[in-house]
């Protein structure tokens, strides 16, 4: 059976199953199947790490792709902090799509404010800032996905 035939196979099982999430290891190689279509109407990412057999581009993406490089986050001093995330999941802005969002860029925050939920196997997760602050970037996209320690936000502490 081929690498195609397998991952076709596995997006099948993961859809029919209704998981977020496959990771498959065989030695050297590992296939991670990440999906969240439920939310955003995107297909499954595939994700492959170092070793792993090449698939063609257009199946596979880095988790980080879609992240802020670098380049475009702003000059930070020391009192600008990264908000990571705690665990692996989807980041949102918002309660629901129509709601607004919890925090935008250039708004206060205190120390209980909850500044966006990241969705682990089903379960919403609020997270709050636990500094006070005020909100200097946020540097993923609502409805994507998120690695731990992956930073979410720029916060100007206090």
């Amino acid at each position: 059976m081929d690498i195609y035939k397998k991952v076709k196979d596995l997006v099948e099982v993961m859809q029919n199953a209704e998981l977020g999430e496959i990771i498959i290891k065989d030695g050297l190689r590992e296939i991670t199947l990440r999906r969240h279509a439920t939310i955003t109407g995107q297909q499954p990412v595939i994700a492959m790490q170092p070793g792993a057999i090449p698939v063609s581009q257009s199946v596979v993406a880095s988790p980080q792709e879609t992240a802020k490089t670098e380049a475009e986050i702003p000059a930070r001093d020391k009192n600008v902090v990264e908000f990571k995330s705690p665990m692996v999941g989807t980041f949102y802005r918002a309660p629901s799509p129509e709601s607004p969002p919890f925090t935008s860029e250039g708004e206060k925050i205190g120390k209980d404010t909850v500044i966006c939920i990241v969705e682990a196997m089903k379960v919403m997760n609020e997270l709050k800032a636990e500094m006070e602050g005020t909100v200097v970037d946020i540097l993923v996209e609502n409805g994507e996905a998120v690695e731990f320690g992956q930073p979410l936000l720029l916060i100007r502490v206090t």
